[in-house]
C-alpha cells in the first residue's frame, strides 16, 4: 500500500532518476505513481516540478507529506524506511558498509567525470568550447575508468561492495550502463563490461531501463575511442 502514497517525477536516460526507480523496485515498492518529463521540452522547470523542488531538477520524489529530491537521498530514505521489505541494501558488517558508503560517495565523481565526456556540448555554450579542455575531460574519465576496473579487479565480491548487491550498485550501475550506451570499448575495460553484463538483466534494472534505450543506440558514440 505504500507505494499509492508515493509520486516520481522523471526523466528517461538520466542517472539519477534511474537510480531511484532501481532502488524503488528492489524495496518491492512497484505500483508508485509517476510522471515521465520531456527534459527536452524544458518539463523539469515546470511549476509542478518547481512546486516540490525549487532547484528544478528530477527526480523529484513525494511519499505522502515527505518531499526527497536528491537521488542519493530518496535512495537512502527508501533503504532506512523500508528496511525489512524487498532486498537489503545497506550491508550488516562494518567493513561492507564503509566500503558501500565509500563506493556510493565516489560514484558521484564517477558520474561527474562521465557527464563532462558526454555533455560537453550541452552544458558548454558553442563560443566557449576548445578542444583541450574536452580532451582534459576525457583524461580525467580515463583516469576514474582506471580507478573502477581496479576496484572491481581486487574486489572480494562481483558487486562494488562485496559479495551481495548493495545501494552502491543501485547509485553506479547507471553510470556504468551509460559508458557502454555510448561507446566504451568492453576490450579495454573488461571487468567493467563483466560487471555490466552481470546486472544489466537483474529484475529491478531492466524493469527500470530507460524507456527510449529500447527504441534504438546512441546516434554518437562518443565514448569509443575513451
Amino acid at each position: 500500500m505504500a507505494a499509492k502514497s508515493m509520486t516520481l517525477l522523471w526523466g528517461s536516460g538520466s542517472c539519477p532518476c534511474w537510480r531511484a526507480m532501481i532502488a524503488l523496485e528492489e524495496k518491492n515498492l512497484q505500483g508508485y505513481n509517476h510522471k515521465l518529463l520531456s527534459f527536452d521540452k524544458m518539463e523539469h522547470k515546470s511549476q509542478q516540478v518547481l512546486d516540490i523542488n525549487p532547484r528544478g531538477q528530477l527526480p523529484t520524489f513525494k511519499h505522502g507529506d515527505t518531499v526527497v529530491n536528491e537521488s542519493y537521498a530518496i535512495c537512502l530514505y527508501l533503504e532506512s524506511h523500508f528496511k525489512s521489505q524487498g532486498n537489503q541494501l545497506i550491508p550488516d558488517g562494518p567493513e561492507e558498509q564503509a566500503l558501500m558508503y565509500q563506493r556510493m560517495f565516489e560514484g558521484l565523481t564517477f558520474y561527474e567525470k562521465l557527464g563532462s565526456v558526454i555533455y560537453y556540448d550541452w552544458y558548454v555554450p558553442e563560443g566557449e568550447r576548445h578542444d583541450s579542455a574536452l580532451k582534459r575531460n576525457k583524461d580525467g574519465l580515463v583516469v576514474e575508468l582506471g580507478l573502477w576496473e581496479g576496484y572491481l579487479s581486487k574486489g572480494s565480491g562481483s558487486f562494488l561492495a562485496g559479495k551481495s548487491f548493495s545501494l552502491a550498485d543501485v547509485v553506479v550501475f547507471p553510470t556504468v550502463a551509460f559508458l557502454f550506451r555510448f561507446g566504451l570499448s568492453a576490450g579495454r575495460y573488461p571487468k567493467l563490461e563483466e560487471y555490466y553484463a552481470l546486472l544489466k538483466d537483474r529484475p529491478s534494472i531492466k524493469a527500470s531501463w530507460p524507456p527510449h534505450w529500447l527504441e534504438g543506440p546512441e546516434e554518437e558514440l562518443l565514448l569509443k575511442d575513451i
